[in-house]
């Protein structure tokens, strides 16, 4: 195939490769009508070709033969290659990308040149070695990763900062807006830059649907990518709906029913793997997204033996062979000893948590087929590595993504699903899909058939960075910032930001209102009116006041759901029903070994019988609104929120053991009307916050004394008594929402259009002169030598420590900062208070420079969680000993006592580089004294 070539200023919207060439009809197809490849190329604005000969038209060999025939992808990366230009390869998971990297290898070992890794290569920019001028390939694998905040910086920096000689290999998953990175390489490098992209997968895939509850599986995505709505829809009508019948009655108590629950999932995974099993659809991959649920369920799974005696056998001589490299203690350790049962049945674990020796042994057995069901948190599996299945299972598609829970985006769920079919070996990769009904149909449908996630820029600026781009000859902050991707994107936005901006201010214009100025007016007052209202509501509705006033038979009253769109917030009196308390339980939002974000008293349902109206939408899951108890609609028990309660009355009635029948249920519902009717002039009682709740609070009273205020001011207020208030306020709550719209775009295009990081810069200079790192003419003092040695830690708070003489009075065994027990030992709590000290104090200095930054938040994240752990490791315990007495995976502690091994390399080197020949000496002894035996056993990979 003949490339397609065209200038930057061609293209200016940046479309994917696959649009422009198929606005242009330019598409080779393979015989079974998929994509085979596009091939399209950026060019900076000036450019002059090149007179350099190609290596074909310099009669060169070809620097590599490979035993198979080459995909067209292939062949078109690596012609590009050949040319002498940079190329971005844009493919699927497995689709066979590594086939060019080699050959950029390969032609570099022809031709006498080098080749380098990414962490590697920006180290050596920064140090000025020569030797980078000597790199002709540098390699990006898995680039899509750019938008990931640790590793994403590392790799734009290094692109940035590259010689005008270098040319790159990108090596990517699919992503849709593939030329414009190209278009960025081109622009800052002033070199064309290629992109070879395929949809085709060597392999096709079809994703299945498993309804919980249900009995079988639905195809709705076939191997060719057509959707199929209809089997969708039988998907999601074969769902066992969660209904009032399946509440389980307790003790007298009611408590929610889940249909999949642990029971039940259990049992549908263990159904599901059988029949993987049966159908020879084997080896699967079980993705999960919790280390213990992994775990409990491989286990579970274990009455299962997939394996002959001979498999058993190879698995028990290549487990001990690995394993022979530990001590015979280390060898005892729970996790060996209880994993060889379960591989030996063919049934493996993979997470973070475990010994990096043993995820290793089990990645070898999987690839040489003796596990046939790997049980995988998250999508780490295999990264890199070739690790495909036959068959992929999402177990759930709820992940807990450090700040909150929330469903898979497509783009993880297109890497993970790539993991489907083996190539050469399997004729179709299967993917399944376990749902249940809290899973919405647009989520599902987005998930399957959803596009790639974009590559987005995760840039941002790092004191390691700043200080390093200072100590550069040739270095200039604003030059790295200026060339950025970030910043390439942002400019390339404008116009579309320009258009919305353009057109918000027509659509808030057109909206004319009447007495506009005092609506105005009565408008912010309301705003502070229900500001003051949801203050007062959260203290009488915390967990801490409320909790021994939700018994069995109170009367409370609940919020109506909604139908209109304008936020209830700007109403002065919600709609409101009543109901009665059947139950409250506790709600747990997090798995164990994932934190939640919210308070943890916070998270509690209360069952409530009130009325409802219950439909069903096209598909047949029933939507329950709670609406007026006067209305035409079944009485029902609703699980609500705290939030949703309105009030908690005095009162108390009688409830029947048995709620099932709907006669009881209604007579229950006629009692809570008849006390609405006998309290109609004076209002229902309710619980009075100071003297029967309790509430001392001096913020309480004062803001009810606030409300109280406000209350009057709406009775006398002008506009009150306007007609159509309501309206009113909605239409001006909309312009009120399209202003503020227009002035948070017009804030993103005054960023785009100057240097989007000039005040952060600024600010962080500020902080390196205010701290002594940097002269004012920018010049790098002793503290800013040191810090740019440290990039595995906070450079700041470790180069603090480290001028404070806090390192220098410290035994070797106490250099730590770490994370899962509680408190440190006794002899470490003071170094822990100096620690946060600092921390404080470096965040603080930052905080006044203009730099955000939570100071709170910064110090807390220095925690002492596994700070035992690590001291006892250096003092020369066992590791089993210690895992005996600590509460975190083994491979997490692991992971740890690594990461701090490389921040004390980092440290060698820094003291070193200031001829602190005394601190140089403690941390290489603390190195020597942690990096030993297990928690440093070589990979069996080498």
């Amino acid at each position: 195939m003949g490339s397609i070539k065209r200038k930057l200023d061609e293209n200016p919207h940046g479309e994917t490769p696959q649009k422009q060439l198929r606005d242009n009809g330019l598409m080779e197809r393979v015989d079974d009508g998929a994509v085979a490849c596009l091939h399209d190329v950026s060019y900076p604005e000036v450019y002059v070709p090149s007179s350099r000969p190609s290596s074909a038209q310099e009669g060169l060999e070809p620097a590599k033969v490979f035993p198979f025939t080459l995909d067209p992808f292939q062949s078109e990366a690596i012609k590009c290659l050949e040319d002498g230009e940079s190329v971005m390869v844009s493919a699927h998971t497995s689709a066979g990308k590594t086939v060019v990297a080699l050959y950029a290898i390969a032609m570099s070992l022809r031709n006498k040149q080098r080749v380098m890794t990414t962490e590697i290569w920006r180290s050596m920019q920064y140090k000025g070695s020569e030797i980078t001028r000597e790199v002709a390939w540098v390699i990006f694998d898995e680039v899509h990763y750019m938008r990931d905040r640790e590793r994403g910086v590392v790799w734009e920096e290094s692109i940035v900062m590259a010689p005008k000689n270098s040319r790159f290999v990108f090596l990517s998953a699919t992503v849709p807006n593939a030329k414009e990175f190209s278009d960025w390489v081109a622009k800052i490098h002033k070199q064309p830059c290629h992109i070879v992209y395929t949809d085709y997968r060597p392999t096709p895939l079809q994703h299945y649907i498993f309804p919980s509850g249900g009995d079988g599986l639905y195809l709705v995505v076939d191997e060719k990518g057509k959707f199929r709505e209809d089997s969708f829809q039988k998907a999601l009508n074969a769902l066992v709906p969660v209904s009032e019948g399946e509440k389980k009655k307790q003790n007298g108590k009611w408590q929610k029913g889940l249909v999949m629950d642990r029971i039940g999932e259990e049992t549908d995974i263990f159904k599901m793997v059988k029949m993987i099993i049966q159908r020879q659809y084997d080896p699967v991959i079980l993705f999960s997204f919790s280390k213990r649920e992994c775990e409990i369920l491989a286990m579970q799974m274990a009455k299962m033996d997939l394996n002959g005696d001979d498999e058993k056998v190879n698995i028990e001589t290549i487990f001990w062979s690995a394993m022979d490299m530990l001590s015979d203690d280390d060898k005892k350790l729970p996790q060996v000893s209880h994993m060889l049962p379960l591989l030996k049945r063919g049934i493996g674990v993979h997470h973070s948590g475990l010994l990096p020796i043993l995820k290793e042994v089990i990645e070898i057995l999987f690839q040489e087929g003796l596990i046939k069901v790997i049980r995988q948190l998250k999508e780490t599996f295999s990264i890199g590595l070739n690790m495909p299945a036959k068959t992929v299972v999402f177990t759930n598609v709820r992940k807990f993504d450090g700040d909150k829970f929330r469903w898979l985006y497509s783009g993880e769920y297109i890497q993970m699903s790539g993991r489907a079919g083996r190539r050469g070996i399997d004729k179709r990769g299967i993917c399944i899909l376990m749902v249940d009904e809290k899973l919405e149909p647009s989520t599902a449908k987005m998930m399957v058939k959803g596009s790639a996630d974009c590559l987005n820029s995760a840039f941002h600026l790092s004191y390691n960075m700043l200080l390093n781009q200072l100590r550069c000859e040739e270095g200039d902050p604003e030059h790295l910032l200026r060339n950025s991707f970030y910043q390439f994107q942002a400019d390339r936005a404008l116009p579309d930001l320009e258009k919305q901006v353009k057109d918000l201010e027509l659509e808030r214009d057109s909206i004319i209102i009447e007495e506009e100025d005092s609506l105005k007016n009565y408008y912010n007052l309301l705003k502070q009116y229900n500001s003051l209202k949801k203050d007062v509501h959260d203290i009488l509705l915390s967990p801490r006041y409320c909790l021994p006033f939700l018994q069995s038979g109170r009367l409370v009253s609940i919020q109506c759901s909604r139908s209109d769109e304008i936020s209830p917030s700007f109403s002065i009196k919600n709609q409101v029903t009543w109901g009665v308390i059947i139950n409250f339980q506790k709600v747990k939002t997090a798995s164990e070994d994932e934190a939640s974000t919210k308070p943890e008293d916070s998270n509690f349902t209360v069952d409530v019988l009130t009325r409802c109206a219950v439909n069903r939408d096209g598909i047949g899951k029933k939507i329950i609104k709670i609406i007026p108890l006067k209305d035409p609609g079944e009485p029902v028990v609703v699980s609500v929120s705290l939030s949703q309660i309105n009030s908690l009355s005095s009162l108390r009635v009688h409830i029947p053991n048995d709620l099932l029948p709907l006669e009881a249920r209604e007579n229950t519902i006629k009692k809570i009307l008849e006390i609405l009717s006998r309290f109609s002039e004076k209002g229902i009682p309710l619980l009075d916050p100071e003297d029967e709740m309790n509430i001392k609070s001096s913020s309480y009273q004062k803001e009810a004394r606030r409300i109280e205020a406000l209350e009057s001011l709406f009775d006398k207020h002008e506009v009150a008594k306007s007609p159509l208030i309501e309206k009113k306020l909605k239409a001006f709550h909309v312009k009120q929402e399209l202003t503020v719209k227009i002035k948070s775009i017009k804030k993103t295009m005054r960023s785009s259009t100057a240097l989007a990081f000039k005040d952060e810069l600024k600010a962080r200079k500020r902080v390196l002169r205010r701290l002594g790192y940097v002269t004012t003419d920018d010049v790098l003092e002793l503290k800013g030598k040191v810090a740019c040695e440290i990039s595995s830690a906070d450079e700041l708070t470790l180069t603090e420590l480290i001028f404070n003489g806090v390192l220098k009075d410290i035994k070797v065994e106490e250099m730590e900062k770490l994370q899962d027990a509680t408190k440190p030992r006794e002899e470490l709590d003071m170094l822990f208070v100096q620690l946060q000290d600092i921390a404080r104090r470096v965040a603080n200095v930052q905080l006044e420079c203009k730099v955000q930054i939570d100071v709170e938040s910064f110090v807390i994240s220095f925690r002492p969680d596994i700070m035992d752990a690590v001291y006892a490791w250096a003092k020369g315990s066992k590791f089993y000993e210690i895992m005996s007495v600590t509460p975190v995976f083994e491979g997490s502690l692991i992971r740890a006592i690594r990461r701090l091994e490389e921040v004390l390399q980092q440290l060698i080197q820094a003291a070193k580089s200031i001829g602190e020949t005394e601190l140089e000496s403690k941390f290489e002894e603390a190195v020597s004294k942690i990096k030993r035996d297990i928690v440093f056993a070589a990979s069996l990979y080498l």
